[in-house]
């Protein structure tokens, strides 16, 4: 194996004309990753039709969806891409908290749709997937399996979802709807932290020539799309409010470290504002922190491993937060009781109460962690601190009925909702937070080897180039290179409308 997989031209020619014949029989077009950072600039005509076809449905107008800056109805554009901003009175420090939602994508409802769309297009074009003949295979831990489930059916291949059995049983309900035949739902041992099982299941699928496993923690379409699309719209969000407050300074980036790929838009803003990047991982399975590992339910982030696209040697900070914070958060956030102990007991803006039903497990982990990021940093009302959250509460309803059956057993009443705020957000210390030194980032850095080289057959010459930044900064070069391969592939497909 190498670390390619980065063609920059086509690598299988009869895989590429068949890809185009496929493409050309279903008449569809595929976005540009720079149309996907700034969808203001997709043909108007295109947008008329995205605008009829509901976000959920099938349909390819729904790839011109699979950016930040659908609306909060997304049957449209807004100007700036959907976020909340919480503030001193609800966190209890100074620095604004600013959560752009990823709730808004089309037909998961979770940005990692956007990574699935990278990853399988980027292969497309270069002739290293047929959709005519290959299976996409898709391990994840719920959200980017889900992505390209989506991705495959709109593209007319067969995907498969690998993903542990411990998942949200939201994650899998939706799988069950979309897949096309129930065996392409494949469920492995264990839950959030056990992606070792993971890979183990897809060396097993590998061996099926048919099989192409697109490994969101290996493919570094993954990282790139995140540095140009959700660096690109994290920028746009913070240059808005600065409209707003000239003094304002985009101190840090908070993300959690889930397949490494989001990160990667941290790399942007370091590139634009000089901004902080905090890599989030639990406090149940520090791997980062302390070379720990542990079981967890903090669905998104932290795999007792380090990804091969995750630019660990640009990591300013690492923080951990416990799962059992955000469980309880989980609750207090999407019930009736939360909400009224929130506004009416603490005063708190209505508006953005009723908006923490948006944030899920990991964009709790987030905040969290952001809070912790503004107390290390005694960052001021001017530093503003920026993070995502990837998906909403939505996916974790039934979460919340296993936490209250284990946490609140007599039930979550004011009393508890009070508790759970205090302990559980106003109550968030410094502690299990490190500003990383050189020799951190090195030893973060070697714990990938375990994975990559001894176990997934890296070479060891590809591991180590990634410690310099300079292969970072060459890969984005890429972008341009596949965007024009992108229109290249739409001309040999003649695709100009939806079908």
């Amino acid at each position: 194996m190498t670390l390619l997989d980065l063609a920059q031209g086509i690598a299988d020619k009869e895989n590429y004309d068949s890809a185009i014949d496929h493409l050309r029989g279903k008449k569809i077009l595929l976005p540009t990753l720079a149309e996907l950072a700034k969808p203001g600039d997709i043909d108007h005509s295109v947008m008329d039709i995205c605008n009829n076809i509901h976000a959920d449905e099938p349909h390819s107008a729904n790839l011109f969806r699979v950016h930040w800056y659908n609306n909060d109805e997304r049957n449209g554009l807004a100007d700036v891409p959907g976020h909340l901003i919480i503030n001193s009175d609800f966190t209890g420090v100074d620095a604004p908290i600013v959560v752009v939602l990823g709730d808004r994508f089309p037909m998961i409802q979770a940005h990692k749709v956007l990574a699935a769309y990278a990853c399988l297009v980027t292969r497309l074009i270069s002739g290293q997937f047929d959709p005519a003949q290959h299976r996409a295979i898709w391990p994840s831990t719920g959200n980017y399996c889900r992505g390209g489930i989506a991705i495959s059916r709109i593209l007319g291949c067969r995907g498969v979802a690998v993903l542990p059995t411990g998942m949200s049983r939201e994650r899998f309900d939706w799988l069950e709807r979309w897949v096309t035949d129930p065996s392409d739902i494949v469920r492995t041992p264990g839950s959030e932290s056990n992606v070792k099982e993971i890979y183990d299941k897809c060396a097993e699928l590998s061996a099926q020539p048919s099989n192409v496993i697109l490994n969101q923690f290996s493919e570094f379409a993954n990282y790139l799309v995140h540095y140009k699309c959700t660096g690109t719209a994290l920028d746009h969000v913070f240059m808005h409010l600065k409209t707003e407050n000239n003094e304002l300074n985009l101190a840090a980036f908070v993300a959690g470290t889930g397949s490494g790929g989001t990160l990667g838009a941290g790399d942007y803003l370091k590139d634009h504002h000089g901004t902080k990047i905090v890599a989030v991982e639990p406090l149940e399975c520090p791997t980062m922190l302390y070379n720990g590992y542990g079981e967890h339910n903090i669905q998104g982030i932290g795999d007792k491993h380090i990804p091969l696209v995750q630019n660990v040697m640009n990591t300013d900070i690492v923080a951990a937060v416990s799962d059992q914070r955000c469980d309880s958060l989980n609750v207090l956030f999407n019930t009736t009781v939360g909400h009224q102990y929130l506004i009416n007991r603490r005063g708190l803006d209505s508006g953005i109460v009723e908006n923490l039903t948006k944030l899920g497990l990991s964009g709790i982990a987030n905040l969290l962690a952001a809070i912790k990021t503004a107390r290390l940093l005694k960052l001021t009302k001017n530093d503003v601190v920026i993070t995502v959250a990837t998906d909403s509460g939505a996916l974790y309803a039934s979460e919340r009925i296993s936490t209250e059956n284990e946490f609140f057993p007599e039930g979550f009443d004011q009393t508890s909702a009070g508790e759970t705020y205090a302990r559980d957000l106003l109550g968030v210390d410094g502690d299990h937070i490190l500003e990383t030194t050189q020799r951190d980032r090195d030893r973060i850095f070697n714990l990938g080897y375990y994975t990559w080289v001894e176990q997934q057959g890296i070479s060891l010459e590809d591991f180590e180039i990634r410690r310099d930044q300079k292969f970072w900064n060459n890969l984005h070069q890429l972008l341009p290179v596949w965007d024009e391969m992108i229109k290249e592939f739409n001309h040999r497909t003649g695709a100009d409308q939806f079908e």
